[in-house]
């Protein structure tokens, strides 16, 4: 493991995929500048490695994933907002839609406010069965925007306006039937679901998941006409690589695919 440059976040090296850990058990593994920081440097890192597939994203212990932001730290102060045009929150999300890999979210715990951004940002959930979500911050005098802006792509409104306004806490149950999360497990099977889709990830083209990511991002803001003219063209690209090639071909002669 790696904590020299960010000691409040591990970089775990478990074969084709990076685990990134908050190890902030101590405070429910909540959010300061260093946990912000050590997870950008994950995507980088990820980006300069052509060999890892995926990135796992998950808190120390079995109590939290992540409490959100920690409120005794002036580092995650939101305020920052006021002076800048952009938060350092704003700007890791940003990171994210750019990574080369997908990321999983691998939910040991509570999963409330900023941690809900978290996992929210990562294109797969996975969560153990007593794990809990919640958006509390209206509690509190503020209200979850930064989340917001990811939960409506993925929540129906009528979700999305019960988390928010009530700050209601849901089952990890609840959050698989509402689609927040993908799967929930059994606590001791948690890792081997995770390890589940990673294997599954692997037998993808990498360059397919990586053009069919920024696709999935790029749609989101389009009409249908426009979506079907983007789709037309990015299909006609992805047919003319090296994987697709390699793909069809190890499809006709009845062999597992090498990618490039």
């Amino acid at each position: 493991m790696s904590e020299a440059a960010h000691p409040e976040i591990r970089h775990e090296r478990r074969g084709d995929a990076l685990w990134v850990v908050i190890d902030r058990e101590h405070r429910r593994n909540a959010i300061n500048g260093a946990v912000l920081a050590g997870i950008e440097a994950a995507l980088h890192q990820a980006a300069a490695d052509r060999t890892l597939r995926c990135i796992v994203l998950t808190g120390a212990g079995e109590k939290a994933f992540c409490a959100g932001a920690d409120l005794n730290d002036g580092s995650t102060n939101f305020q920052d907002a006021a002076d800048e045009p952009t938060t350092a929150f704003g700007r890791l999300l940003r990171l994210v839609r750019s990574a080369r890999v997908p990321l999983i979210a691998r939910v040991n715990g509570a999963c409330v406010a900023g941690g809900m951004a978290l996992m929210a940002m990562c294109d797969l959930a996975v969560a153990a069965e007593h794990a809990r979500f919640g958006l509390p911050e209206a509690k509190v005098g503020v209200f979850p925007m930064q989340v917001l802006v990811l939960l409506r792509g993925i929540l129906q409104a009528r979700h999305v306006n019960e988390l928010c306004l009530t700050g209601a806490l849901i089952s990890a149950a609840r959050a698989a039937e509402i689609g927040l999360v993908n799967e929930v497990a059994p606590a001791g099977e948690l890792d081997a679901r995770i390890d589940a889709l990673v294997a599954q990830l692997r037998e993808a083209s990498p360059a397919a998941v990586h053009r069919g990511r920024q696709a999935i991002f790029a749609m989101e803001m389009m009409g249908f006409h426009e979506a079907l003219a983007f789709a037309e063209a990015q299909i006609a690209l992805a047919s003319g690589s090296a994987d697709a090639r390699e793909g069809i071909a190890a499809f006709n002669e009845k062999r597992r695919p090498t990618w490039r």
